[in-house]
């Protein structure tokens, strides 16, 4: 295809895809140092909309540093409609750090293993990948940057990185391929491409990128390997066969409450501070039923933290900006910083318990949730998060008498809803629902404390008493 038709072609796809917006589209560059990639980026600028695309060289920052690998670049991955361009991408931190022998040859593969997760759960979710590694032999390489440092209009673009590069050409090829097998797949394909000039590069990416803006969307319902059920691991609780932690206690008087409390929160006082000098970061996870005290339990956790080291999200339907990206994008950009609290009053779990029951999510989206959480879960704990995660349980007869107590209370009428009403009228779908997300994401390393709420007192103290000794087992070096 000729070069001006090619041009007016690719864009012309990235505008029709900016006006279906059913898709986003990344674009992921690697390969060897001297590969033209950088004239490739100037000219991929030039042809495609660059009101519609972003282009991200990383550089590590501390703030990235503070938080799991993923993070920058889950943040990043452009909304439906719209291009991001990765130079190296989540490959060049494996890649390089293995290169330069900061990783052995098994955190290798578990860094391909996760981002073959990442791909998995993108593709899913209509993000179109075109992986791209730009190859050139290690003698035109040579002489490809001999070339550049005679040559005063291009010297400066010239790194001692370069040079270092181009010295580990043969072990940089060979992870290189190690990584290309390891990563290839139908939804996530790479392209090996060589080129003599910038020129004949672009003609062959942009054939790659009009091809994947063209081909058909994902079937919101096809099948995914994370969409497979799994057998419970040990014993996970159950709302509707109540097991020892919800056996009755006998309730606190106001006295005795009010006394545990304040020793409870000044607890968590010294162990968020002492967790906050160790860089530790904590997710505190809330779901339960409506007017079970999500809201309350909270605010007693919040009581006993400096305020600069938490934050509360209150998590509810997704905005315009977070339906235009995948599901999971909302959670990820909301991770703390290590030695912070992020708290979610409602979560990722959202996914398998109102969206399913209430079929904002296919059955496909729904299912497949379940592995994608569990790989969400595995990367906060990878990285050194404390994760706690609380169902607050009440009967069907405590919540009615609760319902009916704020419509009777002026200052409380505004927390019940009609839609509150309809979950009621669904507590069985419901109960179904939240034993199957018990029974796929109850697991050793991020188990489930269910909290029986019919009793206020009660359970406040038992929430804070069980992120204390989360904070503790961990701060002794026990997780």
């Amino acid at each position: 295809m000729k070069k001006d038709t090619l041009r007016y072609r690719l864009l012309a796809a990235q505008l029709e895809m900016a006006r279906r917006e059913d898709r986003a589209l990344v674009l992921l560059l690697g390969g060897q140092t001297a590969s033209y990639m950088q004239p490739l980026l100037n000219l991929l600028n030039q042809w495609l909309e660059n009101r519609r695309t972003e282009v991200h060289a990383l550089e590590h920052s501390s703030e990235e540093a503070r938080r799991p690998a993923l993070w920058r670049y889950w943040r990043r991955i452009p909304a439906r409609g719209t291009t991001g361009i990765f130079v190296h991408g989540w490959y060049g931190d494996a890649l390089f750090a293995r290169a330069e022998r900061r990783i052995g040859a098994g955190a290798f593969e578990d860094h391909l293993e996760r981002i073959r997760d990442f791909e998995a759960e993108l593709a899913a979710e209509n993000v179109v990948l075109v992986k791209i590694w730009l190859d050139i032999d290690r003698e035109a390489q040579g002489e490809r940057l001999a070339a550049m440092l005679e040559d005063p209009a291009r010297a400066w673009q010239l790194d001692p990185s370069d040079w270092q590069r181009h010295l580990q050409h043969p072990l940089i090829e060979s992870l290189g391929a190690s990584l290309r097998e390891t990563t290839q797949a139908d939804w996530a394909p790479w392209f090996c491409l060589t080129g003599k000039e910038p020129d004949e590069l672009m003609h062959q990416v942009a054939e790659r990128l009009l091809e994947a803006m063209s081909r058909p969307s994902v079937d919101p319902e096809a099948p995914w390997a994370s969409s497979q059920p799994l057998p419970a691991v040990g014993e996970a609780p159950s709302v509707r066969a109540p097991g020892p932690e919800q056996a009755p206690t006998a309730s606190p008087d106001k006295a005795d409450y009010h006394r545990r409390l304040v020793e409870q929160q000044a607890r968590l006082s010294r162990n968020s501070r002492e967790a906050a000098r160790r860089g530790i970061p904590v997710v505190l996870v809330f779901e339960g039923h409506d007017a079970a005290g999500k809201g309350g339990s909270i605010h007693r956790v919040t009581s006993a933290l400096e305020a600069r080291r938490y934050r509360v999200h209150s998590i509810a339907a997704p905005s315009d900006e977070e339906r235009a990206h995948p599901w999971a994008w909302r959670f990820w950009r909301r991770l703390p910083a290590d030695g912070r609290f992020a708290l979610f009053d409602r979560s990722w779990y959202g996914r398998v318990l109102v969206e399913r029951v209430e079929g904002f999510a296919t059955p496909a989206q729904w299912r497949r949730a379940y592995g994608e959480i569990r790989h969400f879960e595995q990367r906060l704990l990878e990285h050194g998060t404390v994760l706690g995660k609380f169902f607050l349980s009440i009967s069907k007869d405590e919540q009615l008498r609760r319902f009916e107590a704020r419509a009777r209370t002026p200052h409380k009428q505004h927390k019940l809803t009609e839609e509150d009403w309809r979950n009621r009228a669904r507590w069985e779908d419901y109960q179904g629902a939240i034993d199957d997300m018990f029974t796929q994401t109850h697991r050793p390393h991020a188990p489930w404390s269910l909290i029986a709420c019919d009793d206020k007192r009660q359970a406040r103290l038992e929430v804070i008493e069980q992120i204390n000794a989360l904070l503790e087992r961990r701060l002794d070096g026990e997780l």
